[in-house]
């Protein structure tokens, strides 16, 4: 049976999310936006479990990395959750899996020196009701999913392995431009096509359950994504080679990341993409990526401004971002908002980093963007520029909805090397506004910075080159 959401569902959570969930009467009215900050850490809280255990062993699962053990850990999955809840244990070996869906109350552990080893066969993931790209479809089941539970985990020390290479999955992007090989040539089957279909279908509001691909489309699926989910906790575990995005929460409430090491250098293997989520902790984190490390979002154009609910409430702190390209991103799919994203401690370093700190929009989404906050942020070696506000990415100005940028501070950013400084580009009639530097420093630059359609960029004690300067050399518009 194919679920998805209700149209009560959407609108108890876009009606929670607009109101902006934090404990009453704190951080909204004081005047020190880190206490917001404060009350996501204090109230964000992992589910606890029965002390229950089920290894996935007792069920018939093989570590050989050959037998197919999908059936064995839904069997585990479903014992646990009729008992009411508990940890099902994934003991030292190679399991290999099809998808894994979650239930209720249900922690999946990965021990010490497991490692799940996920199918590339895409017969092995049945269609669920999904989001791709910020667009809701039926299709391919993510690798790991969860739809409208509560209290769900994924912990341990051990390996998740998606199989994304040359081979498998990735060359279904089709062309592509970056760091790894992805294994397209010309004439081979891609995703670009019904990618453009799913696009329209969106545009023409054609119903959800109408949006049926598949078999035969190329849209690959998401390695881990809890769907309108609450109290989710992914802790400790290693995510290699994605398909695609690798943790992707979607309407979800109460989410925590934590000490995950995730590497993937395939085509759009995102580190995480909380879609339209609220109260989420991101900490400890290590990211290497094929595309933006963190990328928050909130839905596609027509389906985001369809279902409405912003991302908001989310607190990152103490990760590592490494390739990518972008460290802490926002957008694209930003139709439905996005509003209080803290970020301090972070350090984002390597020459295949395009950007630290990156918004990414455009006329085709809209949306209202405001409340960003971030502090002690190292920045070692970035390709183009320390912070990019973009209005003209991919469509730019050809559409009718007017993106809205505003309300940036960054504080203590230090930069070892950064091309450009800053590189904010809005739109006529839509500039991004009131961007506030405040004791930052950058070094490396050999670019000045672009500001068009940019209001009120504010700085305080910034250094460029070890220069004080109270404002920004720009490139000229041409």
């Amino acid at each position: 049976m194919l679920l998805r959401p209700s149209r009560r569902d959407l609108l108890r959570y876009g009606a929670l999310a607009g109101a902006g969930t934090l404990l009453p009467g704190s951080a909204r009215s004081a005047p020190d936006p880190w206490q917001r900050a404060a009350d996501i850490a204090r109230t964000v809280r992992a589910p606890v479990f029965p002390a229950r255990s089920f290894d996935i062993t007792r069920y018939g699962a093989k570590g050989d990395g050959v037998t197919l053990v999908t059936e064995a850990i839904a069997a585990a999955i479903k014992a646990c959750a009729a008992a009411g809840g508990g940890r099902v244990v994934v003991p030292a070996g190679t399991f290999l899996t099809g998808a894994v869906h979650l239930q209720s109350n249900v922690e999946l552990h990965l021990a010490a020196g497991a490692t799940l080893l996920f199918s590339t066969d895409p017969a092995h993931y049945p269609m669920v009701f999904t989001r791709w790209e910020g667009i809701e479809l039926i299709n391919y089941s993510p690798l790991v999913y969860a739809y409208k539970a509560k209290n769900i985990a994924i912990t341990g020390s051990g390996t998740l392995d998606g199989q994304g290479s040359a081979e498998h999955w990735w060359a279904w992007k089709g062309p592509w431009g970056g760091t790894a090989e992805h294994g397209w040539r010309e004439g081979m089957p891609d995703q670009r096509k019904s990618r453009a279909v799913l696009f329209q279908m969106a545009e023409d509001r054609v119903p959800v359950e109408k949006r049926v691909f598949g078999d035969g489309h190329y849209l690959r699926p998401p390695f881990i994504q809890p769907y309108l989910c609450e109290n989710v906790l992914i802790e400790g575990v290693k995510i290699r080679r994605s398909p695609f995005w690798n943790v992707h929460p979607v309407l979800c409430r109460n989410v925590i990341l934590r000490g995950l090491d995730i590497m993937g250098h395939g085509p759009n293997n995102d580190g995480t993409d909380p879609e339209s989520v609220d109260m989420m902790l991101i900490e400890g984190c290590s990211f290497d990526t094929g595309d933006d490390c963190i990328a928050v979002n909130s839905g596609r154009n027509e389906d985001g401004r369809r279902i409405g609910v912003p991302s908001q409430n989310i607190l990152i702190r103490n990760c590592r971002m490494k390739e990518g390209h972008g460290g802490i991103t926002v957008g694209s799919q930003i139709s439905g908002g996005a509003r209080w994203v803290f970020a301090e401690k972070c350090r984002l370093d390597s020459p295949d980093l395009d950007y630290a700190i990156r918004f990414k929009n455009n006329a085709l989404r809209g949306g209202l963007l405001e409340n960003f906050h971030y502090r002690d942020i190292a920045v070692g070696e970035v390709r183009r520029a320390a912070i990019a506000c973009d209005f003209n990415y991919e469509e730019g100005a050809k559409g009718r909805f007017t993106p809205i940028l505003r309300h940036i501070n960054i504080t203590r950013l230090h930069a070892r090397h950064a091309t450009r400084v800053l590189d904010s580009q809005g739109l006529p009639g839509a500039p991004v506004t009131d961007i506030a530097l405040r004791d930052c420093s950058f070094d490396g630059v050999t670019q000045p910075s672009i500001l068009r359609h940019t209001e009120r960029v504010t700085l305080a004690r910034v250094r460029v080159n070890g220069r004080s300067v109270t404002a920004l050399d720009p490139l000229q518009p041409s």
